[in-house]
């Protein structure tokens, strides 16, 4: 190549990720425009709660996510305080925003008022709770305590945890990816030219993602879009750390920046391609789930890994070109300084000490560290991942979660968020029976939008006995009815009660639905279960299929796998140890589990594509037992480091407080670092070394060892 384009091509390159990024930084600040936390929005359409909010509109003229005030007073409420909630529900019912809202409505004891607003559909939920919220404080008497609570309120509780999510998760993902690339090479320049290529690819990725949600390919919501940052910023630190290792050897064996480029990218192309495409098919294999927020994170993801891969390979040795041996300053790797001993008696350093030790005690380091694993497995015997309630997302204080203590001390729990029951018009009074007879329901009504609550009593007369004012309205030959439950709508107790209900009004009419908050969230939580169930499996095939066909054998992949998914089982239950007995967590999401096991167990075999692809290199020239020595001796630091910026990376989630973050942010930090330091580092060399050459079975090195 001329020496003209060896000056243009770098600063194209350069020039070219200045232009993305510059296009993409300002996106990120809007990627919460096209964001929704709307459970509902991610279930499937086959569901019964999705089916039953597509068609709550025909059946009264408010519909949505209904907000509760609550108002209460110990000791009971006066008559001014009855006023003055009355005369907050029509400041209330004065917005804009607001469609419909309820009379201020007394409990049976007198000490609490309860007041449901809908917000109009078009409007923001959050933006909506947090204006109520300030006339409730402005309107309160002195001595009584208000809330404003129900679905919006732990919408608009959940959208403000995610808050931090734009700057604080970030910031605080490079502030420590920053030090410990500091701690590792020593350079002030060098953490700035990775961190540039990661925060490039971010951008990069953050830019296409935007694209894609505006135009309504995608779903994105808190979680996905956390996990997004985190994910680029981790994998193209780790890409771009593999890819700084191989140049700064090249360095030392060729004189000039141009053929320590080459030779570097001949080198690391190969298994950051490998990974980088094990992890993006992993991610790919969550289209299969029929939770849309599962889905969403398929293509987000591998959108991200894409564009880690794409910086680390094109920009960042575009950088290390331009500033050469520079980027490594105080400690420059020298021209001619040649390769130390990796391995024998006289090598020195870390990883040739490991080396030894797996040499000399192949066998009982492998049975020691999978015993290991193994017990801290034990712990999955206590992980409880069917759901939690929709209260204990917010982790810290959440008025809505406070305020639904309050309303259900005085109020039936499911006051505010009904279970909808939608079936034939022609068999209401056999509904209407079946649904009471349900234990856990309150009351019941029917919806009618020509009533000005919404709903009218179901008996043929009023409560005085006097012929109800409206009917209920019908809609293709259905009527809607609203079931008040006596637990609160997100409690284990009020997703019990619709299960039975769905079975009693099934009896009835087989092809009645029951939506609502409870059957939301539970419609929700069985998708999720179900999704793990399908998915793992899926993931275990396809990674094992990419295995065999990079090292060309049968016996190494099924290692891999195995190890990792014995470094899953063990941090996932040290996780589910550590959720109830340190944190006393209420539980686990379903997707925590499934989450944690497409992260890890693709990223734990990236770590063991790093290793083994450098094993076969070096097996190839000395034979298995030397190569197995003699990679790992060349990855262990690199791949270390590259562990501890992705453990790192994912712990950072732990600032955002949402009780589901937190989770993965523990169990996959732990698990990465688990299998950088176990398993990577003891138990996948150990069982190799002690295989020898059936490890690569059936290919040419299993019979020759060395390449002839």
């Amino acid at each position: 190549m001329s020496r003209f384009l060896r000056a243009v091509l770098p600063a194209l390159v350069i020039v070219v990720w200045l232009v993305v990024a510059g296009v993409g930084g300002p996106v990120f600040g809007k990627i919460s425009e096209v964001a929704t936390n709307d459970q509902t929005s991610f279930l499937p359409a086959s569901a019964d709660a999705t089916k039953v909010q597509e068609r709550a509109s025909a059946f009264r003229q408010a519909s949505g996510v209904p907000a509760i005030v609550v108002l209460e007073r110990d000791g009971g409420l006066t008559g001014a305080d009855l006023a003055d909630a009355q005369r907050l529900a029509d400041t209330i019912g004065d917005r804009d925003d607001v469609q419909a809202v309820s009379p201020a409505i007394p409990s049976e004891d007198g000490d609490a008022v309860e007041i449901v607003a809908t917000p109009t559909e078009d409007a923001d939920t959050g933006d909506v709770v947090t204006a109520i919220r300030a006339q409730v404080d402005d309107a309160l008497p002195s001595g009584v305590d208000g809330y404003v609570t129900g679905p919006a309120g732990f919408t608009a509780d959940l959208t403000a945890a995610f808050a931090g999510i734009d700057g604080l998760l970030l910031g605080v993902a490079l502030a420590a990816v920053f030090v410990i690339l500091v701690v590792v090479y020593r350079s002030p320049l060098l953490p700035f030219l990775v961190l540039g290529t990661a925060t490039f690819a971010l951008c990069a990725s953050i830019l296409v993602v935007y694209a894609l949600a505006k135009a309504g390919i995608v779903t994105v919501n808190g979680q996905v879009q956390g996990i997004l940052s985190i994910l680029v910023i981790g994998a193209a630190t780790d890409y771009a750390l593999l890819y700084t290792a191989r140049y700064r050897e090249a360095l030392r064996e060729h004189r000039t920046g141009w053929d320590a480029t080459r030779a570097a990218l001949r080198g690391a192309t190969e298994p950051i391609v490998a990974s980088g495409g094990t992890v993006i098919v992993g991610v790919l294999c969550l289209l299969l789930s029929d939770l849309n927020s599962n889905k969403a994170l398929g293509p987000v993801a591998a959108i991200g890994i894409a564009s880690s891969l794409l910086a680390a390979l094109t920009l960042l040795p575009a950088l290390l070109l331009v500033f050469r041996r520079a980027a490594f300053w105080p400690l420059r790797p020298r021209f001619g300084s040649g390769e130390r001993a990796l391995t024998g008696p006289d090598a020195t350093g870390l990883w040739a000490r490991v080396g030894r030790l797996v040499a000399r005690r192949s066998r009982t380091v492998w049975i020691v560290c999978t015993v290991a694993l193994l017990a801290m497995g034990s712990g999955l015997i206590g992980l409880r991942a069917d759901g939690v309630p929709q209260s204990d997302l917010v982790i810290g204080a959440s008025q809505a979660r406070e305020g639904q203590q309050v309303l259900a001390d005085h109020f039936p729990g499911g006051s505010g968020s009904p279970a909808q029951v939608i079936g034939a018009e022609r068999d209401l009074d056999a509904l209407v029976d079946a649904v009471r007879s349900v234990p856990g329901v309150d009351g019941v009504v029917a919806a009618s939008k020509d009533a000005p609550s919404g709903t009218v009593p179901v008996d043929p007369a009023g409560p005085d006995g006097a012929p109800a004012a409206a009917a209920p309205t019908v809609s293709r030959g259905d009527v809607l009815l609203e079931a008040t439950l006596t637990d609160p709508a997100d409690s284990a107790a009020a997703e019990q009660t619709v299960r039975e209900l769905r079975t009693a009004v099934e009896r009835v009419d087989r092809d009645a639905l029951v939506g609502g908050v409870t059957a939301t969230a539970l419609d929700t939580n069985d998708t999720g279960i179900r999704d793990r169930t399908v998915i793992i499996p899926v993931v275990l095939a396809v990674i094992l299929l990419i295995l065999v066909l990079l090292l060309r054998s049968v016996v190494a992949p099924l290692v891999l796998i195995g190890s990792v998914i014995v470094s899953f089982a063990a941090a996932l239950g040290v996780g589910a140890l550590v959720f109830d007995h340190v944190f006393h967590f209420p539980g686990a999401d379903p997707s925590v589990p499934l989450f944690a096991f497409v992260f890890l167990v693709a990223l734990g075999v990236d770590y063991n594509i790093f290793l083994m692809t450098r094993v076969r290199e070096e097996t190839l020239r000395h034979g298995p037992r030397e190569g197995v020595l003699r990679g790992l001796a060349a990855t262990g630091g690199v791949i270390t480091s590259a562990g501890v910026v992705l453990a790192a990376t994912f712990a950072a989630l732990g600032v955002i407080p949402i009780l589901f973050l937190a989770q993965i942010a523990f169990v996959v930090a732990f698990g990465v670092l688990l299998d950088t330091v176990v398993v990577r580092s003891l138990l996948v060399p150990a069982l190799v070394v002690d295989l020898g050459r059936r490890a690569w079975w059936p290919s040419r090195l299993s019979r020759t060892g060395r390449h002839m």
